[in-house]
């Protein structure tokens, strides 16, 4: 199935952030979002728009930092903004859901490292930095809320 070849494009993103290829990073993920768009939502059935929608938004963060580390400020802000709008905008909780699953497997690391390096680094106009501080500070969250104690009320 096509879907498939979009999920492998972006675990080869995933790998090549990890080792600093950036342009490659950024060519398999356009890879998994150009897969990804020959279809409408309307074509899966079942648990596929999940995964679908998790591939698309992995793709795009990985392509915000690869972008972000050509100094490709522009086309990063882009993608920040439509991630966090689509994401966002659905308020269904599947964009928090797939930031969860991406922190305990260990790929949304190299994209906060990135982010912040990037933030601190650059001298970015106010409204990039904006969109990217947005994009942090979800990641940042979504990383203490994984790791915050459970609290199991007094006992």
């Amino acid at each position: 199935m096509e879907d498939r070849r979009a999920e492998k494009s972006c675990e080869q993103a995933c790998e090549s952030l990890k080792r600093q290829d950036y342009e490659m990073a950024l060519q398999h993920c356009t890879e998994a979002l150009l897969s990804l768009g020959q279809y409408s939502m309307a074509d899966f059935t079942g648990p596929c728009p999940l995964e679908i929608e998790s591939i698309k938004i992995e793709s795009l963060l990985y392509r915000i930092a690869s972008f972000l580390q050509l100094k490709n400020y522009g086309q990063a802000d882009e993608d920040c903004r439509h991630v966090l709008g689509e994401g966002l905008a659905k308020g269904d909780g599947a964009f928090q859901a797939v930031l969860c699953c991406m922190q305990l497997k260990g790929k949304l690391q190299p994209v906060s490292h990135i982010l912040a390096k990037s933030l601190t680094g650059e001298s970015l106009n106010g409204m990039v930095t904006k969109d990217l501080t947005r994009l942090k500070t979800l990641l940042k969250e979504t990383e203490v809320r994984l790791f915050q104690p459970i609290s199991l009320g007094r006992v």
